[in-house]
Parts: structure tokens; C-alpha cells; sequence
């Protein structure tokens, strides 16, 4: 099937390939997009179960406040006009079954006399990390993203230098350190337990950790009201308004390529799709959706140098999670929205031990759930294999009710006769994940940001293929440790690298405003 009007195709349209139609329809591009759910956003969703939103994406969006950095990408894309954002003054509180807590305050000054009440003797240790995040509250995270690296020239690198400069030895100095390392430098048995969860993932480069409570206190890491998949469908909206189609449930099979050259894409109905080009604009195809499975299934490992091989070998670490999404029949607006608490006991959780379970509900926002009621989310990293070993059979379904049962005895604890009050249970494994999205593991957020992958998030990785042209690869698999913004940035910087490749110039425009 042919369409004389479509130059560019993208497969998927989570944030990435959203945004991707959506600067492509700026530019002058005629766009298609081909989804296999039936719903936009790709990771960046909630699900309705009896009344009770459960979102499974943003726990805070960078570019929430107006004038900050990625907030004039959010406008372009149409997703902040007119939304709510709430902004925490604490990222989470990390609990001891004694009720010891360190509360993970965004206000570095704050923070820093708090952790120094905890522990006076790490006080010299503590200084030097506020000051860390005191620094880093200057330092736009988007000026990696703001050109696409194939693009920048000596001038261009000479530039970022510069504006880099300032902050080079705080980002050097604290990217090569875990959180989990940082922690065994304190002298406090608490806080060496306490310090590796206080940003969710105890191998993420103490930076990054601090990078986020820095942008919490400037109020531009906000949680959007409404959720996650509201917020995608304002970009979906965005989308359609510039013109663009997108086809749901039509999950794409191959890439039709001819002469080393992307074509166009065959569904698995067998419909084909090509597109034709006209003018100077050739056909392009863009995968933004699960990059192994780009590369193996759609390009049938045609395309695949050494490099790219290495990186699917399973020596990068993901992020697979298990999540159980509780509705309640209780107001938990007084409680702490955020908790991590540390158990006296390990348990068993797909067939791991877990020292620790991470909560958090949603009464931030009143649209998620009933008046009076609220929604309880537990959420922790899991074993892909373990569940995929039995997906598909009964043993699945039972596992999940037997896990999720484990994880409500254990609330109990915590908020005594909860689960009486609980309405409704939700389990999604990484198979979930998986099954919707096609991500690779179920993985939320491609390769799991550490020490190891900050390099490749820095330098980036290609977004075309050797000896394949017309072909670009958009989203979390060639952004390491994802995020919503960058994904975001992906797309619009795959447009304006194509701009380049065309002799066209980049145009953005803001709904309702000339373009510029």
C-alpha cells in the first residue's frame, strides 16, 4: 500500500516517536505512525481499573517549570499548556523498622542539617553533597540534548565546553560514584543502609541522584496531574492537530528495505506500506520502538555491526520491574508520599531477596482515584527470567497473586488494617511490560543508568545503522537511562539532523504561535 503524501514512517508511538511526527509535521514532513497498542505513549502510561487510575511512568517530569530547561520542548509539544504540576518539597523518606527515617529533603540546606542531626559525625561528608546539589541547581541537564551530536562541529563542542566548565568537577567527581558506594563512606550504620535507597536504585551515579533533588528545588521536576497517560495524549493531540496520521493496534513486522535502503514497513496483517518520496524529501523510516527488537526482528540482524551486538549481550544491566497497584478504601493524603522502608528481615520475591520495598501513593492528585480513596503502589526491581520461565501458563497468574499477597502482608505493618481497605490489586511483571510495549526484558527504561553507562548516555549512540540508509533509531535504547525528556529530545533531534540531511531549516512553533 502506497501513500503518495507520507515521507517519513516511525514506528511507535510512545514519547519518542510522538515527538519525532510532531517535529517532522513542523518541518514540512508528512508522517505515519504505526503503534502495536492501541493507546499512545508506549511506556509513558496509567491503566483505569475500577475507578482507580495506576499510573506506571512519571514519578517526576523534568521541564515543569516555565523558563527552565526542557520546559520550551514540553510547550512545542503541546504537553504542559494548561496542566497542573505538583512539586514535592521531598523526593521519599527512607524508613528503619525502629522509625529512624532519613527524609531525602529537595532544599539542600535543609537536607544538609537534617542528614547532620542523623549523623553529626558525617557532617564533612554531608557539606561536600549539598554543595554538590547547591551546584548543580545551575547546570541545565539539556545542553547534551540540545543539538544532535552528529551534527555538532569544533565550534560546537568548543561551546558546550565552555558552558560545561563551571559544573566539570562536580558532574566528574560525583558521576563515578554509586550510591551504594557513596553509602559505605559513612560512618553511620543507618545511613550506610539508608543512603543507596534514597533515589530508588542503589547503582545510579550519585550525580544523577543529585541532579534530580537540585531540579525538585527549583520546582522543575514536577509530577503532572492527570498522570502519565494524559500527558501522552496531549502530544498525541499535538500530533494530530499538525497534521499526522497514526494507526493503532498495527504492529509492524519488517522493515521492507531495498538496496541497503529503508522503504517502508510490512504489518503483521501483511498490509505493506511504503510511502513515496517527492521533491527533495526522501522516504525515511524511524524506530522509535524496542531497539533489540528493531535490529533482530524488524531488521532481521542484517544491520547489526560488532558494536551494536555487544550492547544486546546482556552485559548492560536493565530495569525489569514488578509493580502491584493497590486502590484503598482509606485517605492516605496525611501519610509521607513516598516511602521506602528497610525490613529487619529479608523476603522472597520472584524468587529474590528483598531487604527493602519501596511505596508511594497518588492522593497528590485527586483524579486518580474516588473521593476518600487512594491509590498504594509498590513497586521493585525483578528477575525477567523468573517470570518469563513461566509466563503463559497457570503457574503465571498464581505467582502473582502469591507475590502481591507477600508484598499486603507487608504493608500491613506499615498501615495497620490496610488490607482490609484494599478494593482492588494490580500486578504487572516485566512480561507486562513486555507484551505491551515490546520493550526488551520489560525494561522501563532501557539500559539501567550506572557508573558503566554514563559514558554512552554522555557520548550517545549512533541513531543510524551501518551500510542502511533512510533508517533512524529514536527513544530510551539509544539514550541510556531514558527519561521522558530525553526520549522527547530524541525524536525532535532525529527531525533536525533529517532538516540538516535535507538542506532544510529547523523550524519549531508553539501552538497557537508563529513559527520560529
Amino acid at each position: 500500500m502506497k501513500n503518495s503524501s507520507t515521507n517519513i514512517i516511525i514506528i511507535g508511538a510512545g514519547i519518542s516517536g510522538l515527538a519525532a511526527g510532531c517535529y517532522a509535521q513542523m518541518n514540512g514532513y508528512h508522517t505515519q505512525i504505526f503503534e502495536m497498542h492501541n493507546l499512545p505513549g508506549g511506556l509513558c502510561t496509567a491503566w483505569n481499573r475500577n475507578g482507580y487510575v495506576f499510573d506506571g511512568c512519571i514519578h517526576y517530569l523534568f521541564g515543569s517549570g516555565k523558563g527552565q530547561p526542557f520546559y520550551s520542548m514540553w510547550e512545542e509539544l503541546g504537553a504542559v499548556q494548561g496542566r497542573q504540576f505538583v512539586h514535592h518539597d521531598e523526593l521519599m523518606r527512607v524508613s528503619e523498622p525502629g522509625g529512624k527515617t532519613l527524609i531525602v529533603y529537595s532544599n539542600p540546606d535543609k537536607l544538609e542539617s537534617h542528614l547532620k542531626q542523623l549523623s553529626p559525625v558525617d557532617s564533612q561528608l554531608i557539606a561536600s553533597f549539598c554543595k554538590g546539589v547547591r551546584v548543580l541547581t545551575r547546570f541545565d541537564l539539556s545542553l547534551l540534548q540540545r543539538k544532535p551530536k552528529a551534527l555538532m562541529n569544533t565550534a560546537d563542542l568548543w561551546g558546550l565546553g565552555r558552558e560545561m566548565l563551571p559544573f566539570v568537577g562536580s558532574l566528574v567527581k560525583w558521576g563515578r560514584i554509586s550510591a551504594e558506594e557513596f553509602a559505605r563512606r559513612f560512618q553511620d550504620p543507618f545511613l550506610r543502609r539508608a543512603i543507596p535507597q534514597m533515589f530508588s536504585w542503589k547503582d545510579i551515579p550519585v550525580m544523577v541522584g543529585m541532579s534530580l533533588l537540585a531540579y525538585m528545588h527549583n520546582k522543575n521536576a514536577g509530577f503532572p496531574v492527570g498522570a502519565s497517560l494524559e500527558f501522552a495524549r496531549a502530544i498525541e493531540k499535538r500530533y494530530l492537530e499538525l497534521g499526522g496520521q497514526i494507526y493503532y493496534d498495527s504492529q509492524v513486522e519488517r522493515v521492507l528495505v531495498e538496496n541497503n535502503r529503508a522503504i517502508g514497513v510490512r504489518l503483521y496483517n501483511n498490509k505493506e506500506y511504503y510511502g513515496d518520496s517527492f521533491g527533495k524529501l526522501r522516504l525515511r523510516v524511524i524506530s522509535a520502538c524496542d531497539g533489540r527488537g528493531t535490529l533482530f526482528n524488524l531488521l532481521r540482524g542484517q544491520y547489526v555491526d560488532e558494536e551494536m551486538e555487544m550492547l544486546y549481550d546482556g552485559y548492560f544491566p536493565v530495569h525489569s520491574q514488578l509493580q502491584v497497584s493497590l486502590g484503598v478504601n482509606r485517605d492516605l493524603s496525611e501519610q509521607p508520599h513516598w516511602v521506602t522502608y528497610l525490613l529487619n528481615q529479608p523476603v522472597v520475591i520472584a524468587g529474590e531477596e528483598c531487604s527493602e520495598i519501596s511505596v508511594k501513593h497518588y492522593c497528590i492528585d485527586p483524579s486518580l482515584a474516588p473521593p476518600g480513596k487512594s491509590v498504594l503502589i509498590v513497586m521493585l526491581r525483578t528477575p525477567y527470567d523468573y517470570w518469563q520461565r513461566i509466563y503463559g501458563r497457570k503457574i503465571y497468574d498464581a505467582e502473582q497473586i502469591q507475590e502481591s499477597g507477600i508484598l499486603i502482608d507487608l504493608l500491613e505493618e506499615f498501615y495497620p488494617g490496610i488490607k482490609a481497605d484494599i478494593e482492588y490489586v494490580d500486578v504487572a511483571t516485566p512480561m507486562s511490560y513486555e507484551r505491551y510495549t515490546g520493550n526488551w526484558q520489560g525494561s522501563s527504561c532501557g539500559w539501567l543508568l550506572t557508573k558503566e553507562t554514563m559514558g554512552m548516555m554522555i557520548s550517545g549512540i549512533p541513531k543510524t545503522l551501518p551500510k542502511l540508509d533512510s533508517f533512524y533509531m529514536v527513544g530510551q535504547w539509544v539514550e541510556p537511562g531514558g527519561s521522558v525528556p530525553v526520549v522527547a529530545m530524541s525524536g525532535r533531534n532525529i527531525i533536525q539532523q533529517i532538516c540538516h540531511e535535507d538542506k532544510k531549516v529547523f523550524e519549531v512553533n508553539i501552538p497557537g504561535t508563529a513559527v520560529f
